[in-house]
């Protein structure tokens, strides 16, 4: 039994794996940390390890907590990973990034996969069909554009996520929210059209805490999972026990 820790810039998430079987998936405020270990420990005594991964950096206290109850494989650059990493700069590679990308191995391992993670920021990760990790984009995720048209504007107010009204906006307001989703929306299809251009019999995978408010807006043809990463450590949690 695993335990599968992703630590993301708004909150943490916790899946326990039995094998490929999700048996828990809980979330909670970085504060809530032993709080939540200690429950789910309390529930589920049998985990043996753990799998920590943190794109703001391990913070020592929380793998010291973690420690008193379990084995703890912090994912770091240095761990091994069951694709091939033509990344420029592998060092530099974050870690919630090697998790999608080692789902993505697994989920379709001889065929061309494109990851979009909807989180504080849009990442697009692809595996080809040889089981090579390529690179992708990372962009301003949804929270990250409304906070930047208030932040460095002196009149746009800061607006909490709303499905436009209309492509054109008949007010600041509605003008704003089209501005930001429309101009999400577009940015994935049309990506995704480039990617489909470029690799044959693409498969797409949509993740991350924004992709089921997109899922339904793409034209595109895609798969919505939002707990693709938390598959992703397990599988690599797994792969670093051999």
């Amino acid at each position: 039994m695993n335990l599968v820790i992703d630590k993301g810039n708004t909150q943490v998430k916790y899946g326990v794996y039995q094998r490929n079987s999700l048996l828990l998936f809980k979330t909670s405020d970085a504060d809530d940390f032993l709080e939540t270990i200690k429950k789910i420990f309390d529930e589920y005594p049998n985990i043996k390890q753990s799998i920590y991964c943190s794109v703001g950096g391990v913070d020592q206290k929380e793998i010291k907590i973690l420690t008193l109850f379990n084995k703890v494989h912090v994912l770091s650059p240095t761990s091994k990973v069951p694709f091939s990493n033509n990344y420029a700069t592998p060092a530099s590679l974050g870690v919630d990034r090697m998790a999608l990308a080692t789902a993505a191995f697994y989920y379709n391992q001889y065929g061309n996969t494109l990851v979009i993670d909807m989180g504080t920021c849009i990442t697009y990760d692809i595996v080809n069909a040889d089981g090579t990790y390529l690179g992708g984009a990372i962009s301003p995720g949804l929270a990250m554009r409304y906070k930047a048209l208030h932040g460095q504007t002196n009149k746009l107010p800061l607006l909490t996520v709303e499905a436009p009204l209309s492509l054109i906006g008949d007010s600041t307001v509605q003008s704003m929210h089209s501005g930001v989703v429309n101009g999400i929306i577009h940015e994935l299809d049309g990506v995704i059209l480039e990617y489909k251009n470029r690799f044959k019999d693409l498969t797409v995978i949509l993740t991350g805490g924004d992709g089921q408010f997109f899922a339904k807006r793409l034209k595109n043809s895609i798969f919505a999972n939002s707990k693709f990463l938390l598959e992703g450590l397990n599988y690599l949690l797994e792969y670093n026990k051999q």
